[in-house]
């Protein structure tokens, strides 16, 4: 796995080390305030992260476009907002941050099924091979 489908796993990765140390902290103490944030993080950080960084890895010309770029920042800033910004909603400090946490996210959805629209002709096509006129042909 390498190029844009690995930084998207890569991310994955550390949302999950850290969602898991999140839910063994709040199972050791007790409070479970906080937990839709930490359910967030899991969710949104890891499943959501970790699908993208799949298929980006199992459609390869997908994550060649800039379009993969900026879907991995938009993806990576709403976690990184919307998951304090739960926290902070709950803990009574202001709903601002996960809002724009939240359009961040589903920014980043509708990114992605923008990504998924494009790369539909070159999804199942062998590597080393072209799509012309939706005939598979040999490059």
């Amino acid at each position: 796995m390498r190029g844009i489908s690995f930084w998207f796993f890569m991310t994955a990765v550390v949302y999950v080390t850290l969602g898991m140390i999140w839910g063994i902290v709040m199972a050791a103490t007790g409070d479970h305030r906080l937990a839709a944030a930490h359910a967030h993080l899991n969710l949104v950080g890891w499943v959501t992260l970790a699908l993208f960084g799949i298929y980006y890895h199992l459609v390869p010309q997908a994550g060649e476009h800039v379009l993969a770029k900026l879907h991995f920042a938009v993806a990576t800033a709403g976690v990184v907002l919307i998951v304090p910004g739960i926290a902070m909603a709950l803990s009574g400090a202001g709903e601002l941050l996960a809002k724009v946490g939240s359009v961040l996210t589903l920014a980043s959805m509708l990114l992605f099924a923008v990504v998924v629209f494009r790369s539909r002709k070159t999804a199942d096509v062998p590597e080393g091979r072209t799509v012309e006129q939706g005939l598979v042909q040999s490059a």
